[in-house]
């Protein structure tokens, strides 16, 4: 060991000696810095890391290992020192170590002095060090491998110019195989084994931040056998002419080739092996995590897992379909035997595309591809099937990408979130098959229900009918249920009154009344309990069996964990176009079609005075001027124990026609929210910290005014980052980043919620403020960057907040509202919960008011509802290049974290976009781009000055040995 490095120390003398080092490690560091920052724009990207900086490696490194190693060995033979390192004490195999060695530690050096460059990004954002790492144990692969063809090509020839062609040559072959521009040309197969035998996919796949064995072993083995045909091409120069031992050499060249043959075939030993590898990414992105394990712990069926995915696709697409097929075969390795994965051509098998166009609808999609040569459209599948049971789910390319806009016609294409995508669609088909099962097959403990009714005879009609109901449902679902399931009714009114007492100070349960008109008190409330959490029941609008099953079979399935939940949805109601236009509105199908994905979703309107039955949670978006049936719908779903989320703002925007137009508007909530220590106040927040956006701006031109589209920065935008949102709480904890459009400013009182559980989940900066202004066109000539008058009541305020706890209802000790308009009619038609319209016959309403909610009544309360439309994340998109969609999973977060799902909520947020960089000023980027230029001329002249000291100190110690 000590020859080598004896060797390695005279090369690396030899290179800093002269012009060679710093020329490299100068070239190294321009080529770096100018493609990090202006090539792949780093800024504009906006997103927190280091990626560019070794997008260019592979293309980079083959010039620059060429022109190291050009003279390595043709130097030595050109100039006849050859001989006298032949005939030195040393092993030929020490030699050429020891010139790699100092190769290598070259580029360590110059990729040593590109650390501020992910120093820079780590300050500027969120960054994850794990691909980081990766990235520079792949550049030092790759410029080993490089490296050793660089010594072989070397070792051929005494011409330096020949060898530095020779090495480009080579590497730049070894490149191009695992190309698009070669992968193309070939099969699904054929392309995928291009890629396995090119240099560039393998530095992708560590860049990624994923170590895998089969990676190392194919730059180790690269390394390995370029090293020993440069000792076999010296090992030549040995043998003379004439009279030459020639089975000695036949022995060189058969130990020689089977070395190369054993190392080359070491690749398809391993090929198969997908598990030996190391998960360097925060979170483990790459790798299936406890809570994709536990769903899939929970099947008893075999779990179907299909990729249909065309050997002729988009270029872009097709790099994309290994790393998918890696990921399946751990959940197919995690299932223990119930995952069943296929991947398919379906154009290779007309009865499996006949199969998923009937049964599936899996169609193929036209993707448009455009060469130096032609424009043509390619029909292909990228799809992926879930199916279980007789539930199942497809998943479309733009349920599984990425894209972000770089240029004009540069897009980056990447899996979103694979693991999650995949693992939320098999929540979904597992609890929908469970839900139509046993009723109880999921139970972790055995419920109780309890029935608090008066006697039949102090029962209004239709009530006493509908208790015998009652009983019978009861009856039969005890049968089904066995211990699992018991039944105990009692009548409040009974005895001393001591049971009314206790359900009224538990539950908030009221004597009820038929109509105002009859106050005739009695009970006729349902709990359902186990262990320590009791949900009520409520009393179906419908007043009949159907109702009733329906209203019970959904509380018990709040107990059991593997059942999909409902979520029921309202949403404000879009004023109809005219002539034939589509309806005005902000629209809301985004956000409704992210609910359906993992959720059950009724739409309501709240007119009937009550939430369906069979919800689960609440989320009302954008009310507006809410009738007081409504405000009874909510309080009323709260105080039964349920959750609700509550979008809302102060002001009423309306962002159609190209301009901004808002104005003051009344929830209808306003003192209903008082009531629970919340308000929601009569203004909008204004952030120096925002997030720039795509406005339009006016410009007078002496009398002629001229409205042009501009990014620029837009206060009412508060671009709140990690310091903003609360750790403590799963709903933002992994977050990262939200954009919160024109939200009002939320009081909290802190006496109405002293005993409930607070948390300020969203906040502005501490540099905000606050405007009632409907104005919201920025005026930049007359109040300069921002656009908008500064306020002075400067401070951080509240966008979002949940409270946990017992809730009293607004309503306590008021006769329910829906009486007071019964009272007109002694029989009204009952409301219809799936269609809203009035159904003829089914009695009249029963109602009462729940007065108190039990402790796991949950209220969240976001000022902001315009920051989940349509319209303000289509422009974010615009702005960003890039589908922006966290509002829509700040949503998904409090939904599972109010239905205590924690299992998505540890996948959600792990996307390969969601890092951005905090928001830096033009002086800002120049600022930080001219100190990473400065740091590596810096770093430069430091390697300079240590080499020089070296040196000196080197001269003194032989001065003294000579003197």
């Amino acid at each position: 060991m000590s020859d080598i490095l004896r060797v390695a120390r005279r090369e690396l003398g030899a290179f800093f000696g002269s012009p060679v080092a710093y020329l490299f490690i100068g070239a190294f560091l321009a080529v770096s810095l100018f493609v990090f920052f202006w090539v792949d724009a780093f800024f504009a990207r906006n997103i927190a890391d280091a990626r560019p900086l070794f997008d260019w490696m592979p293309v980079l490194l083959i010039f620059l290992c060429a022109a190291l190693t050009m003279r390595l060995w043709s130097e030595e033979r050109r100039a006849g020192t050859l001989e006298t390192l032949m005939t030195l004490p040393v092993p030929t195999l020490n030699l050429v170590l020891g010139k790699f060695l100092a190769g290598l530690a070259l580029v360590a050096i110059a990729l040593a002095l590109t650390l501020p460059i992910p120093l820079t990004v780590s300050l500027l954002g969120p960054m994850d060090w794990g691909p980081v790492v990766g990235a520079y144990l792949a550049t030092l692969l790759l410029a080993s491998a490089y490296l050793a063809i660089g010594l072989f090509v070397s070792s051929r020839t005494d011409n330096p110019i020949v060898a530095l062609i020779g090495t480009t040559l080579v590497g730049a072959l070894l490149y191009l195989i695992g190309t698009p521009a070669l992968t193309n040309l070939v099969g699904h197969d054929g392309g995928e084994l291009l890629r396995l035998i090119g240099s560039g996919s393998r530095f992708e796949s560590i860049t990624r931040g994923v170590i895998d064995l089969r990676d190392l072993v194919y730059y180790l083995s690269i390394v390995g056998a370029f090293l020993a045909l440069t000792l076999y091409s010296l090992e030549r120069l040995r043998w003379a002419e004439q009279g030459a031992n020639r089975r000695h050499h036949r022995r060189w060249t058969l130990v020689t080739g089977l070395a190369v043959a054993n190392l080359l075939a070491a690749n398809l030993w391993l090929g198969a092996i997908g598990n030996a590898r190391v998960d360097l990414t925060e979170g483990r992105v790459y790798s299936i995590s406890e809570a994709t394990r536990t769903y899939l712990g929970q099947l008893q069926e075999p779990l179907l897992i299909r990729g249909y995915f065309s050997a002729d696709t988009h270029p872009l697409l097709a790099p994309l379909v290994p790393q998918i097929r890696d990921l399946l075969r751990e959940y197919q390795i995690a299932g223990g035997g119930r995952v069943q994965v296929e991947i398919v051509d379906p154009e290779r098998s007309p009865e499996l595309e006949r199969e998923a166009g009937e049964q599936y609808g899996i169609r193929p999609v036209a993707f448009q591809t455009a060469t130096k040569y032609q424009a043509s459209v390619v029909n292909s599948y990228f799809d992926i099937l879930i199916k279980y049971g007789d539930q199942f789910e497809t998943l479309g390319f733009q349920d599984l990408i990425d894209v972000k806009v770089q240029g004009e016609t540069d897009l980056d294409v990447r899996l979103r979130n694979p693991e999650y995508d995949l693992t939320r669609v098999i929540r979904k088909v597992l609890y929908g098959y469970q839900g139509g099962g046993d009723l109880f097959a999921n139970l972790t403990e055995p419920v109780r229900f309890r029935g608090f009714i008066s006697g039949a005879d102090r029962l209004p009609d239709p009530l006493p009918a509908l208790r015998a109901d009652l009983e019978s449902v009861l009856s039969e679902l005890a049968a089904k249920g066995g211990e699992r399931f018991s039944v105990e009714i009692q009548d409040p009114a009974a005895g001393d009154g001591a049971l009314a007492k206790t359900i009224a100070e538990q539950f908030g349960f009221e004597p009820l009344v038929i109509s105002l008109l009859d106050p005739t008190p009695f009970y006729f409330y349902m709990v359902l309990e186990s262990g320590d959490q009791a949900i009520p029941v409520p009393l179906p609008e419908s007043l009949d069996r159907a109702g009733l099953v329906r209203a019970i079979e959904a509380g018990v399935k709040r107990f059991a964990p593997g059942v999909l939940r409902t979520v029921a949805l309202y949403t404000p109601p879009s004023t109809p176009g005219m002539f034939g236009e589509p309806a005005a509105g902000p629209g809301y199908s985004l956000l409704q079609e992210t609910l359906r994905n993992g959720f059950n979703l009724r739409e309501t309107d709240l007119a009937s005075g009550q939430v369906g039955e069979d919800a689960d949670l609440l989320v009302v978006v954008g009310p507006e001027a809410m009738d007081e049936r409504q405000q009874f719908a909510i309080d009323q779903f709260l105080m039964q124990g349920g959750t609700v989320i509550l979008a809302a703002s102060s002001f009423d925007l309306d962002l159609a026609g190209g301009s901004i137009a808002a104005q003051a508007a009344p929830t209808g909530l306003e003192g209903w929210l008082a009531h629970q220590g919340l308000t929601l106040e009569p203004s909008l927040v204004l952030d120096p910290k925002n997030t720039p956006f795509p406005i339009p701006v006016q410009r007078d031109l002496g009398g002629f005014t001229v409205e042009e589209i501009q990014t620029l920065d837009y206060p009412y935008f508060p671009d709140v980052r990690s310091d903003g949102l609360a750790e403590s709480s799963g709903i933002t904890a992994s977050l990262g980043q939200i954009t919160m459009n024109w939200s009002s400013p939320i009081r909290i009182d802190a006496e109405k919620n002293a005993e409930r559980r607070v948390i300020e989940l969203i906040r502005s900066s501490s540099g905000s403020w606050t405007s009632d202004s409907e104005n919201m066109q920025p005026d930049f000539e007359t109040h300069g960057s921002l656009g908008f008058p500064r306020g002075d009541d400067r401070g951080s305020r509240v966008l979002a907040v949940s409270v946990e706890g017992r809730f009293r209802s607004a309503f306590a000790g008021r006769p329910s509202p829906l009486l007071e308009e019964a009272s007109d009619d002694a029989d009204p038609p009952a409301i219809d919960p799936e269609t809203g319209e009035p159904v003829e016959g089914k009695g009249p309403v029963v109602s009462g008011v729940v007065e108190t909610s039990p402790a796991s009544g949950r209220l969240i309360l976001i000022g902001s509802s315009t920051f989940l439309s349509d319209t303000a994340i289509s422009l974010a998109t615009e702005a960003t290049q890039s589908r922006y969609l966290k509002p829509l999973e700040l949503i998904q977060n409090a939904v599972d974290w109010s239905l205590e799902d924690q299992g998505l909520l540890t996948l959600r947020g792990r996307g390969q976009f969601n890092r951005l960089l905090e928001p830096v000023g033009r002086e800002g980027r120049i600022f930080w781009e001219s100190l990473n230029y400065v740091l590596a001329l810096a770093g430069l002249a430091l390697v300079y000055w240590l080499y020089r000291r070296a040196r000196i100190r080197r001269e003194r110690l032989d001065a003294e040995v000579l003197g």
